[in-house]
């Protein structure tokens, strides 16, 4: 049901006594952990903590991305499977903190630093996770540019270079077939 679609039902809710309301705020608050740490965010925490959480999420990547490229063999399949861990965490970081520009920042860290190059032997049970990979990856990218294309011209200056880097690292590696498929611009 659908507040939208009932509006008698919210000209009764905000007719409600504000002690009514503040329970039924705090009953339905208490229900959804995202919109609980996101009224956490807006109501007690300010920019630094912010960066705080930006900075954190880019050192789970980094040791993340550190350990496969100290790894002997990396294959496409647990690459993936970090990669989905990693961007659920940068996706659940801009649910909560709504900050456009550093959801960007942080997607654009996040894949500059995967791995996409890998070793696969003649007879590679791991080929279609090849193209599960290089799909996930690229529309990824294709999402990414299309929030930093809706940064201001500003905030998109400070990224451009990463963004740019990014497309490079498909187009001069093996996923460029697949990425002209899929509409990926060759530059910016």
């Amino acid at each position: 049901m659908k507040l939208s679609e009932h509006k008698d039902l919210k000209v009764e809710i905000l007719a409600l006594p504000p002690k009514e309301k503040d329970k039924l705020l705090l009953r339905l608050v208490a229900k959804d952990k995202v919109l609980t740490e996101h009224l956490h965010f807006l109501l007690l925490e300010d920019e630094s903590n912010l960066r705080d959480r930006v900075s954190n999420i880019k050192e789970l990547i980094s040791h993340n991305q550190q350990n496969f490229k100290s790894a002997k063999s990396v294959n496409p399949k647990d690459v993936l499977a970090n990669l989905r861990k990693l961007a659920k965490a940068v996706n659940h970081n801009f649910r909560v903190t709504k900050a456009g520009f550093e959801d960007v920042d942080l997607r654009l860290f996040l894949y500059n630093n995967t791995l996409t190059e890998f070793k696969s032997g003649l007879f590679s049970s791991y080929k279609n996770y090849d193209e599960l990979f290089a799909k996930f990856f690229i529309k990824s990218t294709l999402i990414t540019l299309r929030k930093f294309e809706k940064l201001h011209e500003d905030l998109q200056f400070d990224l451009n270079e990463e963004m740019s880097n990014l497309i490079d690292k498909i187009y001069t590696g093996n996923m460029a077939k697949m990425a002209k498929e899929l509409g990926l611009p060759e530059e910016l």
